[in-house]
């Protein structure tokens, strides 16, 4: 009776990833055109003079969160976001395929297990990445660049917070 009362739990348990204890996703800051998708307008711009000031107020946020590795996507501006946050953990941003969420969870299972990871993307790369890690369904408006989101995979609870830019 108790071996099958085991399998039952484990065949009706939910799978849940085996990576990290904590996974902060945050979308990239904002970019320096303004998010134009208008034809002509460059393809990889850098951040404003706002998501630069993001960037440094996520890094000073995140300063003291035990993170073990960040990670950024091909994109100037995943990567600019990311930067500060990297240089201030004394870690390199380690850049993966915007469109491949396999090589990232990949990475988060084989070399990052039971560590708190930031994963800095967009707002459709993070939805999959959340998904693919056992998380819930998640919208991200396009609008909004202060959103960080707090994941625990192995209770598959989600925190969104939100983060501001300091006013002078």
């Amino acid at each position: 009776m108790k071996s099958v009362l085991i399998c039952l739990v484990l065949v009706f348990a939910p799978a849940v990833a085996s990576a990290q204890k904590i996974v902060i996703l945050v979308r990239h800051a904002e970019r320096a055109d303004g998010g134009s998708m208008a034809p002509g307008a460059e393809k990889d711009p850098s951040l404003s003079a706002a998501g630069v000031a993001r960037a440094e107020t996520l890094a000073a946020m995140l300063a003291d969160s035990g993170a073990r590795a960040v990670f950024a996507t091909e994109f100037k501006r995943t990567q600019e976001t990311a930067k500060p946050l990297a240089t201030r953990l004394g870690l390199t941003t380690q850049i993966v395929p915007g469109d491949d969420t396999k090589v990232l969870v990949g990475r988060l299972t084989k070399s990052h297990a039971n560590d708190v990871v930031v994963v800095v993307g967009h707002t459709n790369t993070l939805p999959a990445v959340l998904k693919a890690l056992g998380g819930p369904a998640l919208t991200i408006p396009e609008s909004e660049y202060d959103n960080l989101y707090v994941f625990i995979p192995a209770s598959r609870t989600l925190m969104r917070l939100h983060f501001g830019v300091p006013t002078k």
